[in-house]
């Protein structure tokens, strides 16, 4: 059998591995920042009416241009947006290999701060797009003063900022963002994966005014909905004809399109349960403190917490126990997802045990 060392590959991409957390079967899965609620059962069932009602015409092309669900989107997020300014994919990291795509490539540059998520330079890397990083300032934040410095010394092609970021879960500013702009003439893209988690304003009311500026988001987290993959941004509409440029055609199921016009129908019943995935967030905050750990401040559904002697035994004990968490690399520190109330109650008194 011939080895991947056998072929000619492309020479930047030898040694490289793919991307992509642990899939372990367990009882508690708190490691990719999943909904662990589901889906109710009434949404289930409208969303297999419209996907039945798509296998009627599986024989025929869906819609390119996903006009019905960019218009249902535009009408989800609201802020005057039209459908025209609304583009969607197979999750979010498509969105953003597309935005790479039409504004990246071997003459450009992207930059970002890390930590944040690692699959930013796995993209530039697929695009042959240079990605510099640069390192956030203490506690992981990021002050306008400290971005507006950093983007003019480099007068990168792209930026692009999370928030709230992954895997610190720190918020991002209006001010920050703005700054950001204002510094450079290149393309800059918020990734809100998490938005619908934070207590402060999206970005999407920027978007006035600022051709340059893309919002994308994930249908993943907060609509419980990681496995139908479905992500989408918002921007000027010359943004969006430039994603149509780079496209696949038809790269958007009809079946995947009826799923997330199901979820947008049934958005109420979806995100009941963000209130109660930030109690446990703010939950794991405060109880983790006493175990003697620092958990970093978060507006997602995630907390980093840091104070462990040896976070990679931690790991490997609680994954004995049946909870998975994420190592991100960062030492001393691993990533937890709020779960349920009861996956909760688990976690912190296996946690508890672990470190008596």
């Amino acid at each position: 059998m011939t080895n991947l060392e056998d072929l000619p590959l492309r020479p930047d991409l030898a040694g490289q591995l793919p991307y992509g957390a642990p899939q372990i079967d367990v009882p508690i899965r708190l490691n990719v920042n999943e909904n662990n609620h589901g889906i109710p059962e009434a949404v289930a069932l409208r969303i297999v009416e419209r996907i039945a009602e798509a296998a009627l015409t599986l024989n025929r092309y869906p819609d390119r241009e996903c006009m019905k669900l960019r218009e249902m989107l535009a009408n989800f997020l609201g802020e005057g947006l039209v459908a025209e300014q609304i583009w969607a994919a197979n999750g979010s990291n498509e969105v953003l290999q597309q935005f790479f795509q039409a504004f990246g490539g071997p003459q450009a540059q992207a930059l970002s701060f890390d930590p944040t998520y690692s699959m930013y330079p796995n993209i530039a890397r697929n695009t042959l797009t240079e990605y510099v990083s640069v390192n956030r300032e203490v506690e992981f934040v990021l002050t306008p003063d400290f971005v507006r410095s950093e983007i003019s010394k480099h007068q990168p092609d792209i930026v692009i900022l999370c928030g709230p970021n992954n895997p610190t879960g720190t918020a991002l500013s209006l001010e920050t963002i703005e700054a950001a702009y204002e510094s450079f003439e290149g393309m800059l893209l918020i990734d809100e994966a998490y938005q619908e988690f934070a207590e402060g304003p999206s970005a999407l009311r920027l978007l006035q005014g600022r051709p340059r500026l893309v919002v994308s988001r994930t249908m993943s987290k907060a609509f419980a909905f990681a496995g139908a993959r479905v992500g989408y941004m918002a921007a000027d509409q010359a943004v969006v004809d430039a994603m149509r440029i780079v496209r696949l055609p038809y790269h958007l199921s009809a079946l995947t399109q009826a799923a997330a016009m199901a979820a947008l129908e049934t958005s109420h019943e979806l995100l009941k349960n963000v209130e109660q995935i930030k109690h446990q967030r703010d939950r794991i905050i405060r109880q983790v403190q006493t175990l003697g750990l620092k958990p970093y401040a978060s507006e997602a559904n995630f907390v980093l917490i840091a104070g462990f002697k040896d976070s990679k035994l931690v790991f490997e004990q609680l994954l004995e126990k049946g909870i998975i968490v994420r190592d991100v690399g960062i030492s001393g520190c691993l990533r937890i997802t709020a779960g349920t109330e009861a996956e909760t109650d688990k976690l912190l008194g296996e946690l508890a045990l672990l470190l008596d």
